[in-house]
């Protein structure tokens, strides 16, 4: 079996091991004797050991193993089972006494046994019946012999005895160790968690910060300027439209014009993809899909799983971007005729899969500046890339990244500037 070492103490291990190594050992010495090369001594009493053999290894595993290795050991049923043991041991022992050895572990399995009296109880009746088969007590019991009994049985029982009292003097206190370690890993992991979000929220605030500096330059220079130009083709309209000249490419410049406008006054707003400035993720990713496959005449299905919930303004971004770059990439190189984009919830984390049916590219690829750009967007939020592809067998990038919830500044106050 393979054991979980945080799940099982030693002694509980040595619990476990005991019994079959002690069984093993006395099956095994006994048929070693019993079986020579004729076989001759086998008969009669073979098959009868042969059976009580089984019928402890059936004992041992239902009433023994079975319970200590769920944690499910209960006073009523343990002291049926160290019952069962000691008579299995007993009737084995008529046959060799090389059964002696399987009956040690009765000591063992009475440290098991509650209160702690059932368990000095236990070594009792362990000790007599070890001992009384090793001085053959039954077929001669003199005096001399039965002081001798009785004195290494008392010595016997007091020196185990006493283990099993401490142990269960010790034992509450160790598991209320045990409790205290489970609850400070569970606080430190706790920590580790909201250490994690404390920093990913001051990075969004010095994002934040560096969005209302850069916001703040463009109005003061690119869309005031804008707004000059457009000033001045319409007065050049108004005049080429008097003078029958150049209205048409006056005209286009104008609408050229107005379109960066448009882009300086949404950037001075969010600084986010203009599908994310309309709605969540989930649907600025569907958006972005149709699109695309419009545009590029590919087959793009976009699913979203787990429950959604609300991001940081930083992660949909990065999100958003890498889902745009993936796809921009696979227009450029895949050549492929479906592209799939999932968008997980697990509660802590958000994936976004995209995933293609292209050419892909060998091992080592994928090193060119949209992949490298998207890596640093994502780590820069707490994130990862992963991007797994195989010549003929289409691409997949996956970006994996917190789920943060977004912080106590929000973006309405860019919003409204």
């Amino acid at each position: 079996m393979a054991w979980k070492a945080e799940q099982l103490r030693v002694w509980d291990l040595l619990q476990l091991v005991t019994p079959w190594l002690l069984l093993t050992i006395s099956t095994a010495t006994y048929f070693s004797w019993v079986l020579p090369t004729s076989g001759e001594r086998f008969w009669p009493e073979g098959p009868s050991v042969l059976g009580l053999v089984a019928v402890s290894v059936l004992w041992v595993l239902f009433g023994h193993t079975v319970p200590i290795r769920r944690r499910t050991v209960r006073p009523v049923p343990a002291g049926i089972f160290f019952v069962g043991l000691l008579a299995l041991c007993v009737t084995l022992m008529t046959y060799s006494d090389i059964f002696l050895v399987f009956t040690i572990a009765g000591f063992f399995h009475a440290y098991v046994l509650r209160p702690w009296p059932l368990g000095v109880l236990g070594v009792l009746a362990t000790s007599v019946a070890l001992n009384g088969s090793v001085m053959r007590l039954w077929a001669d019991p003199s005096p001399d012999v039965l002081a001798e009994f009785i004195l290494i049985v008392v010595v016997q029982t007091a020196a185990i005895g006493v283990g099993i009292l401490l142990t269960a003097h010790s034992e509450p206190e160790e598991r209320k160790r045990e409790e205290l370690v489970e609850r400070l890993e569970a606080a430190l992991h706790e920590n580790a968690g909201l250490h994690a979000q404390l920093v990913a929220q001051a990075r969004e605030s010095g994002a934040q910060d560096e969005r209302q500096r850069l916001a703040g330059e463009i109005h003061d220079t690119l869309a005031q300027g804008l707004a000059g130009i457009i000033t001045q083709l319409q007065a050049a309209e108004r005049s080429a439209n008097v003078r029958g000249e150049t209205g048409e490419h006056v005209a286009r410049a104008l609408r050229l014009a107005r379109s960066s406008l448009t882009e300086a006054r949404r950037s001075v707003q969010a600084l986010a993809p203009q599908e994310l400035g309309r709605a969540h993720l989930p649907d600025a990713l569907r958006t972005l899909a149709e699109r695309w496959s419009e545009d590029q005449g590919i087959s793009a299905q976009v699913e979203v799983t787990g429950t959604r919930e609300p991001l940081s303004p930083a992660i949909e971004v990065s999100l958003f971007r890498v889902a745009q770059e993936s796809l921009t990439n696979v227009a450029k190189h895949a050549g492929a005729s479906r592209v799939g984009v999932t968008l997980s919830y697990t509660g802590t984390e958000v994936l976004l899969d995209v995933r293609d049916d292209g050419r892909g590219f060998p091992k080592g690829g994928g090193t060119g500046f949209g992949l490298t750009s998207m890596r640093q967007r994502i780590r820069g939020v707490g994130g990862h890339v992963e991007v797994q592809s195989a010549p003929g067998e289409g691409t997949s990038v996956s970006a994996r990244v917190p789920a943060i919830a977004p912080g106590a500044t929000g973006t309405e106050g860019e919003t409204e500037r």
